[in-house]
């Protein structure tokens, strides 16, 4: 599904997906609301719709023309949902639903015709999250008329109306997308300005426009316009100044995760400090007190919104001397563990696992828009890890068993082989690959219905390219 190795040429630019969409509803005519403010008289019509993971039931809603539309919704699924209905170009959004939750959608009085619905979360159309709407004089509202879509062999989610050649064929135009240009990059690093021996940097928080994949843009938060937010580079014992703007339009504040710093520094609102108001500032003061390894700052207010709207960045703690640990191997004969001398850490590189309003993300981007790790054969590659989303997710990389060094900004004493990961909120892995083996390995979260649906792959996938 990579790029292709043809005799001993490695065409680098690996995987893609040219998402096509996989709306299958049954097609049908859309019609603009009823004319003036498309509201008509009497009380809306409640229909009630069920989300789950991956299906939105009935798969074809019966409703009344001519009067509004109240859809009161439940998701039973284990993930956040929404319900959107696109009418006359116009998208109706019911927003984040979280999962055990239940929401509502008012809709304007329609016309008779039939109407997309989706779940507008990245992805969850390809699994099979699709509806029709069909407004009729005589509906019975909540009514169906048939699925839209079949059952998987499992008997579980609905799957989208593509024949074999067209699964195929959308596979397929992938591959010669990835890695897709969209707008924004994160995790650029940050070179503080010094002040008496301090390192100074500024963040400034602002709500943006995130541009996830090919022409998908998000209401987002950002930190210096990047999601994630700048890298921060320190050292031990170094003294450090932060300073926090906030431009946004509620509250915030500034936690640093598994960072050893003061009470006072804490960044907890009503705790440690009162919240950062908009167009407010706090300055943070610390020493670094932790060992090398990967940490976080983020919000600490609002946090499921903010953090999940793209408020997180790395703070990379280096060592004097550079990276340095043990390079485990395995006899493939006998089982047995063999270590070497320590490697020189050729690629250094940070990736954050996401799966709030942005969608399933790395580094904030859906595929094909995720960035590929591109080295050279026998580089040693260091990934730092973190998963500043809600959900568990295990990465699995293709090709290769890959040397867990580090957890939670604590080099292991006992480092271990794995070729999955499971990372749970707020922890973070460092991993060290041996880069032996030429091509486009892929490497993505190992829950499916986060990276891959009939329509092709999405969400949670990027390549290690070995050139």
């Amino acid at each position: 599904m990579f790029a292709s190795i043809r005799g001993a040429t490695l065409v680098a630019a690996a995987v893609a997906l040219a998402l096509v969409s996989a709306a299958c509803g049954n097609g049908g005519s859309t019609a603009p609301p009823a004319g003036g403010d498309g509201q008509a008289a009497g009380a809306p019509a409640a229909v009630e719709v069920t989300l789950t993971d991956f299906a939105i039931t009935p798969s074809n809603i019966q409703v009344p023309s001519g009067v509004p539309i109240s859809f009161n919704l439940s998701n039973t699924g284990a993930t956040p949902h929404t319900f959107a209905v696109e009418v006359g170009g116009q998208s109706f959004d019911s927003g984040n639903i979280e999962a055990g939750a239940s929401g509502s959608l008012e809709v304007p009085s329609l016309e008779a015709g039939t109407y997309n619905a989706i779940c507008s979360v990245p992805g969850h159309d390809k699994l099979g999250m699709v509806a029709t709407v069909t407004a009729s004089a005589d509906a019975v509202p909540g009514g169906t008329s048939g699925a839209s879509g079949g059952t998987d062999p499992m008997g579980g989610m609905a799957m989208p109306h593509m024949s074999a050649e067209e699964m195929a064929s959308s596979h397929e135009a992938g591959v010669s997308a990835f890695p897709a240009e969209t707008a924004g990059t994160g995790n650029e690093v940050l070179e503080p300005t010094m002040d008496h021996g301090v390192k100074v940097f500024t963040l400034t928080a602002t709500q943006v426009q995130w541009e996830v994949e090919p022409g998908v843009m998000k209401d987002a938060m950002a930190y210096n316009g990047q999601i994630p937010g700048p890298q921060l580079n320190l050292s031990y014992g170094d003294k450090v100044q932060i300073t926090l703007q906030n431009q946004l339009t509620q509250p915030t504040v500034l936690h640093f995760h598994g960072m050893t710093v003061p009470n006072a520094q804490d960044g907890v609102p009503y705790i440690t400090q009162d919240p950062v108001m908009p167009g407010g500032y706090w300055k943070y003061e610390f020493t670094v007190k932790d060992p090398p390894g990967m940490y976080v700052y983020h919000s600490h207010f609002n946090s499921t919104e903010q953090v999940g709207a793209g408020l997180y960045g790395a703070i990379i703690v280096q060592p004097q001397g550079g990276w340095s640990y043990p390079a485990l191997d395995v006899d493939p004969r006998t089982g047995e563990t063999r270590v070497s001398a320590a490697p020189k850490v050729d690629v250094e590189t940070t990736m954050f696992l996401g799966d709030g309003p942005l969608g399933y993300t790395l580094n904030a981007k859906s595929f094909p828009a995720t960035a590929p790790i591109v080295v050279e054969t026998g580089d040693w590659v260091l990934i730092h890890l973190a998963n500043d989303g809600s959900m568990l997710h295990p990465m699995h990389l293709h090709g290769y068993h890959f040397e867990v060094v580090g957890q939670d900004g604590f080099p292991l004493q006992n480092p271990y082989m794995a070729d999955t990961l499971v990372i749970a909120p707020g922890q973070r892995y460092d991993v060290l690959v041996h880069a032996e083996y030429p091509g486009a390995w892929a490497f993505h979260c190992h829950i499916l219905p986060h990276v891959e649906g009939p329509a092709g792959m999405f969400g949670m996938v990027t390549a290690l390219v070995v050139q």
